[in-house]
């Protein structure tokens, strides 16, 4: 392939990206043709097909990009942290921030799951690129409570499905009621409590068995030397040379 193909194709992607969400967003991923994603792209049908096989692989594409943009977001935020900002209301307050774009995203993404959940075929692509996410945000909770002092109580991936359910659940009253329920708000009110009631303190790890070994040692000479010199005070003596 020419070099000059290879540095454009990326740029390529990421318009036809661009323009499927915006597309998407306005008119819903069905009602969507390729036509109209070509266009607003500003490319033709041909270098869509040499990026894409399909609508449903461009929306995955779409799908995986949100994620890593939203986690690694996150993470940045959390990285800023100085320690001791390391408290589950912290924590809780920057996992609720929304980006003023979420609504096109949140759009797009609950009509695919519809598609998802009436063809099986696609609910089984989309449940494999949900798992990817899931363990993303497992993984980066553990470390982050672990940060914290704390350990989840409850199995990690498990708890990233129900906070992503607070997090879809809440989109979608938030963006039906703005003015009621902006959104991030239910996440603000109840995820420190529910951090609090999933997780415990992590216990300090016992020493190893030679260094505790050690200290017994330690403590009983220390025993034996402090009778010596309690001895020589009751006598008035110096001890025996």
């Amino acid at each position: 392939m020419p070099k000059g193909v290879t540095k454009r194709r990326p740029r390529t992607r990421a318009a036809l990206l661009k323009a499927a969400l915006e597309t998407f967003a306005e008119h819903g991923f069905h009602a969507t043709s390729i036509e109209q994603i070509c266009e607003r792209a500003g490319y033709t049908r041909g270098a869509y097909y040499s990026n894409f096989a399909s609508k449903e692989e461009l929306f995955l594409a779409l799908f995986d990009e949100h994620s890593e943009r939203t986690v690694r977001r996150l993470a940045e935020a959390i990285d800023a942290l100085a320690a001791e900002e390391y408290t589950l209301e912290r924590l809780a307050e920057l996992a609720s921030r929304v980006e003023p774009d979420e609504r096109d995203w949140y759009l797009v993404t609950t009509e695919f799951t519809l598609h998802a959940i009436r063809d099986p075929q696609a609910g089984w692509v989309l449940a494999r690129h949900d798992a990817r996410l899931r363990a993303e945000i497992a993984r980066g909770l553990t470390s982050v409570l672990r940060r914290a002092g704390r350990e989840l109580t409850v199995d990690a991936d498990r708890f990233a499905r129900m906070l992503i359910a607070l997090r879809e659940g809440g989109l979608a009253q938030s963006y039906v009621e703005p003015a009621e329920l902006p959104p991030g708000s239910l996440e603000r009110d109840f995820l420190a409590p529910l951090l609090a009631a999933s997780t415990r303190e992590i216990a300090p790890e016992p020493a190893p068995e030679g260094e505790r070994e050690g200290a017994r040692d330690e403590g009983r000479e220390s025993g034996r030397e402090d009778a010596s010199e309690t001895s020589v005070s009751r006598t008035g003596q110096g001890p025996t040379p």
